[in-house]
């Protein structure tokens, strides 16, 4: 494996790492998600990353499960689920985050389910208005959109929500309650470009339609093939603009990734998934990674074959390369 040679657009250094591992769950209702920080950790990732990428890590060795910040009482509020511990956590992960991107470092986040992006994509976007008066793009890999309000998610459960906050689409004043989220951590609908998307609800095909969000879902995979689907993709979001990857596991095909929360037939490869990581890195203008609800409690004998695919992302996002 090669170090990566790119030099990178946004950051000072391409070698500068901060990673952030966060074992929390509650955005959801399965169990298990938060084991996941550590056993990507105990797979070698950290090391790899180190060793064989050549990164300088930044990395306090913890992964952090926030219990001491969550409340015991968190009935629901606007349909929300947890939405006391889910907000608390974010924020406390948003500032953790920041402390990284703020300093010109990479920031790769293990968790946890994909409630945490808004604590990830908040930190990081505020670092960049900061350091280099400069908005970000997303690109979110997933099966599921994640972009319901509470008012139109079925389940309540936040991390079918972060999209809506992180655009203000949905917005709350309570501070306790996502409203500590500012202007200056948020993103624009016009800078989200979603790729994977196969499992998406009614309400959530209205908001992409009515905010004319670019969306590539499994159809047009199909259709043009990823690497097609990349360039425009990636055309979308232009040359000039730093790039936050949020992957859920589950944008893959649970042949694939099996022990995951919410897995759904019919979506990417392994390969797929790999190549979607190395374009954006072959870009120069990536700058965060989040890799998301990989559960190795809910699928016994596809646990490792699941870790063994989130690390291949990770390391291809981080300039790993085939030859």
């Amino acid at each position: 494996m090669d170090a990566p040679t790119l030099e990178p657009k946004f950051l000072p250094s391409g070698h500068e790492l901060g990673v952030v591992a966060v074992g929390f769950s509650g955005g959801q209702g399965k169990q298990g998600v938060d084991a996941a920080p550590m056993a990507l950790i105990e797979a070698g990732l950290i090391n790899q990353l180190r060793d064989e990428l050549e990164y300088n890590v930044h990395f306090d060795g913890e992964v952090h499960a926030y219990t001491d910040i969550m409340p015991r009482d968190d009935p629901p509020y606007r349909n929300m689920k947890r939405p006391l511990s889910v907000s608390a956590v974010t924020k406390a992960l948003s500032e953790q985050v920041y402390e990284h991107a703020s300093q010109g470092r990479f920031v790769l986040t293990l968790g946890g389910d994909h409630s945490i992006a808004i604590g990830t994509v908040s930190g990081t976007a505020k670092a960049l208005r900061e350091r280099l008066g400069r908005e970000m793009a997303v690109i979110w890999v997933d099966a599921h959109a994640d972009i319901n309000t509470p008012e139109t998610s079925d389940s309540g459960n936040i991390h079918g929500m972060p999209v809506a906050f992180l655009t203000g689409l949905a917005t709350e004043s309570r501070p306790e309650v996502f409203g500590w989220l500012k202007d200056d951590q948020k993103i624009s609908t016009k800078k989200l470009v979603y790729i994977g998307l196969r499992d998406i609800d009614r309400g959530e095909k209205k908001i992409l339609k009515d905010h004319g969000i670019k969306a590539f879902s499994m159809h047009d995979i199909d259709r043009h093939g990823i690497g097609k689907v990349m360039d425009m993709a990636l055309g979308w979001i232009g040359t000039d603009t730093p790039i936050h990857l949020s992957f859920d596991v589950d944008g893959l095909d649970p042949m694939w990734a099996p022990s995951t929360g919410t897995p759904v037939r019919g979506g990417l490869t392994l390969r797929e998934g790999d190549f979607i990581a190395e374009c954006v890195h072959q870009t120069g203008s990536l700058v965060a990674l989040d890799l998301v609800e990989v559960n190795p409690s809910l699928e016994s004998e596809g646990a490792d074959q699941t870790i063994r695919a989130g690390c291949s992302i990770v390391r291809c996002a981080l300039g790993d390369t085939l030859l």
